[in-house]
């Protein structure tokens, strides 16, 4: 009798059965996975091209492909974790494989990382139009020390979180996450990964259509004014891009809040992820449709 026992809560321990499956758990599993795999590929589509097309050697395009490389990254982690959850769900389990936690992480890194290449690219664009003549600013040496030290940030915070456990399996989720609770955890990394690179984008801009407001009251050499206005017009569709992400992923947004007033919503949070990535592939279209040394190559390749 008492090996029957211990026989069943092996057993139990191994599966973690934990009931039956919702029926939107499974479409939402799916959504994830394509849009992470479209995210995939229009990723490594935009970085080959960068890397084999001549025209795209530039520190506009150096800014572009950091954005792709951690748009990849959030993709397939997202899309690792979408398959891990989904396997869960069709076995009706609750169960932690080793490499959950580090996903959670390169999740975290990454969207920070994606983030504050937008940033990068608005703030080369404003000391293009502001500060024409310091060119150090506008190398590639400069640019390469920018994005290594937005890496080095967003690696840094995930990080601080693990020993603390703020970052660990949810079982409303069935996924590593940051814990949806009041915690200088997740309110940092709202703060410091989404707050603060869009704050600094909307001040760039803020900024760069005042200079050129003053600049066509002072009546400006006409080349200074054109460039400001290009440059102006380029961190605009960085904002059109940034306000395409914030409004496909509010639903994360207020998932996170009401978690915090009402715990049982944090089963919800995948639905979150779902937006998040659909977030994600649209950005990556609406990139390429502004970037015209990535679509002139395609079009040209498709002879349109």
């Amino acid at each position: 009798m008492n090996a029957t026992i211990d026989l069943e809560l092996h057993v139990f321990g191994e599966n973690s059965t934990v009931g039956l499956v919702e029926s939107w758990f499974i479409p939402t599993n799916i959504l994830m996975i394509i849009c992470s795999v479209l995210n995939i590929i229009l990723s490594i589509i935009f970085l080959f091209i960068i890397i084999i097309d001549k025209k795209c050697h530039t520190v506009p395009m150096l800014l572009i492909a950091n954005t792709c490389l951690a748009a990849l990254i959030v993709g397939c982690t997202i899309i690792t974790t979408g398959g891990f959850i989904l396997h869960n769900d069709l076995k009706q389990r609750d169960y932690q494989d080793p490499l959950c936690i580090t996903r959670a992480f390169l999740i975290y890194t990454s969207c920070g990382v994606l983030n504050f290449s937008f940033t990068l690219q608005s703030l080369y664009r404003y000391m293009v139009a502001v500060y024409p003549s310091r060119l150090v600013f506008q190398s590639c040496r400069c640019q390469i020390s920018f994005i290594c030290l937005t890496w080095i940030i967003c690696i840094i915070f995930p990080t601080e979180c693990i020993p603390t456990q703020e970052i660990a399996y949810v079982v409303e989720t069935r996924m590593c996450q940051a814990k949806l609770h009041p915690s200088v955890c997740i309110i940092c990394g709202i703060l410091c990964n989404f707050n603060l690179p869009i704050s600094i984008i909307i001040f760039l801009y803020w900024k760069l259509f005042r200079y050129v407001k003053q600049m066509g009251k002072n009546a400006a050499a006409s080349n200074s004014l054109a460039r400001a206005k290009r440059e102006l017009k380029a961190i605009r569709r960085i904002v059109i891009l940034i306000i395409i992400l914030i409004i496909i992923s509010f639903p994360y947004l207020i998932i996170v809040i009401t978690s915090f007033i009402k715990p049982s919503i944090k089963r919800y949070a995948r639905i979150a992820y779902a937006f998040f990535q659909l977030s994600n592939l649209s950005a990556m279209i609406y990139l390429f449709f502004i970037t015209t040394p990535l679509k002139e190559f395609v079009m040209k390749r498709l002879n349109l």
